[in-house]
């Protein structure tokens, strides 16, 4: 038992050890101590009861502190706390201090938490890129569509990246640029002969304006010859001008039609007053005689004279017919 009691100091002592190393990083503090960096143990604690990851931190400052870049662990661990990344940033300060491009890590940090890659900025700024375009349709004067595709090298400019258009704006505004020079060029072969010429005016309208980037050249790297634009709509105008006219003579035949509709209603309805007034005729008649205003000699004169004047129309119709039966019979010479 006693034995037993004996033992235990030394196995608290070693959980106590045990302990000691797994929440101060003892072998972190070591190594910056072997690379030059001077780095409190304290520091170190104070980081792990701020529920940091002390190598997240002490790592990147030992890469600064060699790669000749002035920077605090305070700054870097404020950094790493606002959900920026500590790595990429002293990376991007190191390159930029070896290829001599002024960048504090306050700009740095902005731009990192900003949401672009400031490692890749830097990069970018000593290795400009070439971005290229899809293919963009403009038409010329003389109607013909030109399909164009051009590579735009590009350098990133440190001091806009902040607040400054992408990738995505350059392109549109290229794109545009090609639109409007081929626009008003009289004809596709001048486009064709002088492709360089919408590289010199669209680079001349300051295209990089607002953007973080700086363009130092445009290049047309295809032009390939589309589709006849202006035959195209006036094919398509002179169907619309044929369909209008054919709807402007269907809508006058139909009031034609409605017009002759009307003209046979309009005389069935006369025709029908007459064969009413005709039947009042013989009622008018009759009355006539009773009343003893119209004679029987009377009568019978006005019905020799209606049966003259039928036989008369009678005789006229016959001798229609005969004069063109011999109208038919002539011989032909």
């Amino acid at each position: 038992m006693s034995v037993l009691f004996a033992g235990l100091p030394l196995l608290i002592l070693i959980v106590v050890v045990i302990l000691f190393f797994s929440f101060v990083p003892v072998g972190l503090w070591i190594s910056a101590i072997a690379a030059g960096v001077d780095v409190k143990l304290i520091t170190l604690v104070g980081m792990r009861l701020r529920r940091v990851a002390p190598a997240r931190i002490i790592l990147p400052f030992i890469k600064a502190q060699k790669g000749g870049v002035k920077t605090t662990i305070d700054k870097l661990e404020a950094h790493f706390l606002a959900g920026g990344n500590v790595d990429n940033v002293v990376d991007a300060l190191i390159a930029a201090h070896r290829a001599d491009i002024a960048l504090t890590f306050e700009r740095g940090a902005a731009i990192d938490l900003a949401g672009r890659n400031v490692l890749e900025a830097v990069q970018m700024s000593v290795n400009p890129k070439v971005i290229e375009t899809p293919l963009i349709s403009a038409v010329a004067k003389d109607g013909i569509e030109l399909k164009a595709k051009a590579r735009v090298t590009v350098r990133a400019n440190i001091d806009r990246l902040v607040g400054g258009a992408g990738e995505a704006t350059i392109i549109a505004r290229v794109g545009e640029g090609i639109v409007t020079t081929v626009g008003s060029s009289g004809s596709h072969a001048e486009v064709l002969e002088n492709p360089d010429k919408i590289s010199r005016v669209v680079l001349g309208k300051g295209l990089d304006s607002g953007t973080a980037f700086e363009i130092l050249s445009i290049d047309i790297a295809d032009v390939d010859v589309g589709r006849n634009i202006g035959a195209r709509l006036q094919m398509d105008q002179a169907e619309a001008d044929k369909n209008i006219a054919q709807a402007k003579a269907a809508e006058r035949r139909f009031a034609a039609h409605a017009r002759e509709q009307e003209m046979k209603a309009a005389t069935q309805e006369m025709r029908a007053q007459v064969v009413q007034a005709e039947a009042e005729v013989p009622k008018a008649l009759a009355e006539a005689l009773r009343e003893g205003n119209l004679g029987a000699m009377d009568y019978y004169g006005m019905k020799n004279i209606m049966a003259d004047t039928r036989m008369r129309e009678r005789i006229g119709e016959d001798d229609q017919g005969v004069e063109s039966d011999s109208n038919d019979d002539k011989p032909i010479r």
